[in-house]
């Protein structure tokens, strides 16, 4: 068993082997900065969901808007078609035209003054069996080619056929030089009712103008809208932010009242039982010793033996409520400091426990917070507790100091020990140690064995 001058002239936090860490600093986490949002970062948080919503509805609306583009240019250059059969190919048409590309040739004039223009570049006139019989490309007029599938519906179920034209095709032979072209087909007839296939070329360029002009425009309502709803997001979001604010410091207020409120009635319970109990367990303590030492006096043994039982036992009470009083509302941890406030716990242990020396640093109590220093307070208590109740220890010492840095506790006692490996978690005092320890974010350290007494080492970053 270690000895009272072993303990005095050994310093356990110099120590480097045997130590068991129970609580690591790491345990647990960094608190999280809760700061309420301020008016700039709810601002900023907008301004980066409009852009995203904006690039987003960008994004997918251009695809959108290209295809509407592409299908509301084919529905035009569709309409225009029919409007030029109906309106100038159509009644210049004669019964001769349907099989006579001689006859045929009459349109020419007509074509390319009311037709053709820099947007529409062909025009040719066929027959259903696929005899070119007007071209304003004189080298496809007689000839013949096979129509495609869409030709072939024009004439079967007379309905305007719009695609992209086919320049592999050998009726588009003479088209390949004007790039990509959008081909209309649509039904004509002669006066005897001769049906002929009328087909138009017009030049993509048309697609692609409408698509941006499209496309502009759906750009011009997407940035409006999103603006217009941010615009409206803010003061809303302001609105919030102002109560969410204000409800934030009435609950601040609320449990600082509460906090208060605690606090008065644990310091009132304490001077109660001080000023009450305590004093009179004292006095009660004075009177019977008093009167065992009478009864002695008067060869009363056996009256004043059980007397200075009863005052010891009192004594004992007395010591156990001067601790509970101190455990409920430590009066000098603010006003006298937390020397003196150990001080004041361990004078509790006087007469009934092992002898306290103090090793307490004035510069290293600086350095901790007040939350730390109730914690120093809370885990030298549980300690000396354990040691009254276990160790059967002879001497006990409290140091706090600064080692490298780190402000240090060491509660080391010459008492019986254990076996460090039969400290379990659900024990009572261990998880008060271990949770106060991991409150302030310190590490806490045990170092044990039969016959070489406990030592308990809580390091705390200052």
């Amino acid at each position: 068993m270690t000895s009272d001058a072993d303990l005095g002239t050994r310093d356990p936090a110099s120590d480097t082997d045997g130590w068991v860490t129970v609580v690591s600093a790491a345990d647990r986490p960094a608190a999280t900065d809760e700061r309420p949002l301020s008016l700039r970062r709810l601002v900023l948080q907008l301004s980066i969901a409009a852009a995203v919503l904006a690039i987003v509805v960008g994004l997918a609306g251009s695809a959108l808007s290209r295809r509407i583009a592409e299908n509301q240019a084919v529905h035009d250059v569709a309409e225009t078609t029919d409007v030029l059969a109906d309106s100038v190919v159509q009644p210049s048409l004669t019964d001769e035209m349907a099989t006579d590309p001689t006859a045929a040739a009459a349109l020419n004039d007509l074509i390319r003054t009311r037709v053709l223009s820099s947007s529409l570049v062909r025009v040719k006139l066929w027959t259903a069996q696929g005899l070119v019989l007007y071209s304003d490309e004189a080298r496809l007029v007689g000839q013949t080619f096979s129509l495609d599938e869409e030709g072939q519906t024009a004439f079967s179920t007379p309905q305007t056929q719009a695609e992209v034209t086919d320049l592999s095709r050998p009726e588009n032979a003479f088209e390949r030089s004007q790039g990509k072209l959008l081909e209309v087909y649509r039904p004509v007839w002669t006066p005897a009712g001769h049906e002929l296939l009328f087909e138009t070329y017009f030049r993509y360029d048309v697609v692609s103008q409408r698509s941006s002009q499209l496309w502009r425009g759906f750009v011009g309502i997407t940035v409006s809208s999103v603006a217009l709803i941010f615009v409206l997001l803010v003061p809303i979001m302001w609105t919030l932010l102002r109560r969410a604010r204000r409800a934030q410091l009435q609950r601040e207020a609320l449990m600082q009242r509460a906090l208060d409120a605690s606090g008065d009635e644990r310091q009132r319970i304490a001077a109660a039982l001080h000023d009450g109990i305590v004093q009179e367990l004292a006095a009660a303590s004075f009177a019977v010793a008093g009167g065992a030492e009478a009864a002695a006096g008067r060869g009363e043994a056996e009256l004043a033996e059980h007397l200075r039982a009863a005052a010891a036992t009192v004594r004992t009470s007395l010591g156990g409520l001067r601790s509970l009083v101190v455990d409920i509302y430590p009066p000098t941890l603010r006003s006298a400091g937390l020397p003196a406030t150990l001080r004041d716990m361990a004078a509790t242990l006087a007469g009934r426990g092992p002898e306290v020396r103090f090793d307490v640093d004035e510069a290293a109590v600086a350095r901790l917070s007040l939350d730390q220093q109730q914690a120093v307070l809370r885990i030298a208590q549980e300690c000396l507790r354990n040691t009254v109740k276990h160790a059967h220890a002879g001497q006990v010492l409290i140091a706090l100091n600064d080692q490298a840095g780190v402000v240090t506790l060491i509660v080391s006692d010459d008492g019986s020990g254990f076996e460090a490996g039969s400290a379990r978690p659900e024990n009572l005092g261990l998880s008060l140690m271990s949770e106060v320890a991991s409150g302030i974010r310190a590490q806490l350290d045990l170092r044990t064995a039969p016959g070489q007494g406990t030592s308990w080492r809580l390091r705390m970053p200052a």
